[in-house]
């Protein structure tokens, strides 16, 4: 019996005697013990978020009915929420607060503030609380961990603990810090972290050349250690202001950036931007009720719509951790600058943009094909170029010639996209403009 000792003249002991045998002897056996019918779930992982950043200082005379349609759009792609960059300065920053969140519980649609601490600073604890107060609770509010998601524009140094403790909803911070060593040393009461880099630079304004990379990204998530992120996607960069020159090396920024997000799962994504025009990076229309803060001499006539085009199945893919983006039908999005880097322009009191150096002067290509097929693109007075593209997401550049532009998609032998782009390319110009045109083509004979 291996050694079993059992005192058999204890009455209990004999059950356990018998219960031994049938365990020892007939192993086919077993006890008739119940189970739990059901294993403890895993927590859930909060879900991910993708927002896009909204400037209010420019829609002074927005209604609620404006703004619904800028939600509307968001939404059509899988935008989740507006983040409200908002300044202190603005006498309609609490009229255009207001109509948002109205205009969001109206939509289905979710907003949270960004307060941009270039207009904001250490001192206006009291004011921002009131603003959370107000505001965190609301139906309309993107809440994250249970929590009213709250973020910025710099303000590094804003401690949110007093705003925590005199709010009485939770509130989650996530501002934006300028470089993520701080995360090491700075004691804010923040929850998370994001990032302004979505485009190649060292840090700051610095522009070098491409491609983007997740160096920045990187940093912030090591020094975050855990701690939720939220990244940044960007198209494009490029601004011709008196306060700020540049053009950042982006091209084909959209989908290189997309693919790094798809890989680095981070648990937020924020678009830059929706409605920036000042630097180029808008995804949404142009609309005639924003007010012309100078920029319109680089973006009216500029659309950059067809970027929603690319954007919708990355942005699916990410929210359902897909590795790659699903397309279900055959498009094709295009865009390029006015002018080769090399034109002069007669009227520009600014002079050329810091970067402009660094530009290729290509065509850029995205087709969205759900199989492969031949991608032929006639730019000016150029040869037509042909190349092969695969199924799914594929971006193309193509030497850059002035006149107009013409793209078409075949496949076994019929075309199945066709069309011209809506600006051609000119070598003359007043004013600079590194802005670029984008359009699309979703059918055959399509403009």
């Amino acid at each position: 019996m291996n050694g079993l000792i059992v005192n058999l003249n204890a009455p209990f002991q004999w059950v356990i005697y018998i219960v031994l045998l049938l365990g020892l002897f007939q192993p086919s056996l077993q006890l008739s013990i119940k189970q739990p019918t059901d294993t403890p779930e895993p927590a859930q992982a909060s879900p991910r978020y993708v927002t896009a950043h909204f400037m209010v200082g420019i829609v002074e005379n927005y209604t609620v009915a404006d703004w619904i349609v800028d939600m509307k759009l968001a939404k059509e792609i899988g935008i989740d929420a507006f983040a409200l960059n908002c300044a202190s300065i603005d006498w309609y920053t609490p009229k255009q607060l207001a109509n948002a969140y109205e205009a969001a519980s109206q939509a289905d649609f979710k907003v949270f503030i960004s307060f941009d601490f270039v207009y904001w600073n250490n001192g206006d604890t009291a004011k921002i609380t009131s603003y959370m107060q107000n505001y965190s609770s609301h139906p309309a509010q993107l809440q994250y961990n249970g929590a009213a998601l709250v973020s910025t524009f710099v303000g590094d140094y804003f401690d949110w603990g007093p705003v925590k403790r005199n709010t009485q909803h939770p509130v989650f911070a996530l501002p934006h810090l300028q470089d993520p060593a701080q995360l090491r040393s700075i004691s804010t009461s923040l929850d998370g972290a994001f990032s302004w880099y979505a485009w190649p630079t060292d840090g700051g304004n610095s522009v070098i050349r491409g491609p983007m990379t997740t160096v920045w990204d990187d940093k912030y998530i090591q020094n975050l250690g855990g701690r939720p992120y939220m990244a940044p996607v960007s198209p494009w960069f490029s601004t011709h202001f008196n306060s700020k020159n540049w053009v950042f090396i982006c091209e084909d920024l959209i989908t290189v950036r997309w693919e790094q997000m798809l890989r680095m799962k981070p648990q937020l994504i924020e678009i830059i931007s929706w409605n920036d025009y000042g630097e180029s990076h808008y995804i949404g229309p142009y609309s005639p009720h924003h007010s012309d803060d100078g920029s319109s001499q680089w973006a009216k006539g500029f659309p950059h719509d067809a970027w929603r085009i690319i954007s919708a199945p990355y942005i699916a893919a990410y929210k359902s951790g897909a590795s790659a983006p699903e397309v279900k039908s055959d498009q094709l999005v295009y865009w390029y600058r006015p002018t080769p880097k090399e034109a002069r322009c007669s009227r520009d009191p600014l002079g050329l943009p810091r970067g402009v150096e660094l530009l290729s002067d290509s065509i850029f290509v995205t087709t969205l094909l759900t199989k492969a097929a031949t991608l032929t693109v006639t730019s000016g007075g150029k040869p037509p170029v042909s190349v092969e593209v695969g199924p799914g997401i594929v971006t193309k550049n193509f030497t850059m010639g002035v006149g107009p532009q013409s793209f078409s998609v075949s496949r076994g032998g019929k075309a199945i996209l066709e069309g011209k782009g809506g600006m051609d390319i000119k070598d003359q110009c007043e004013f600079y403009n590194h802005n670029v045109y984008v359009g699309s083509v979703s059918g055959a004979n399509a403009g």
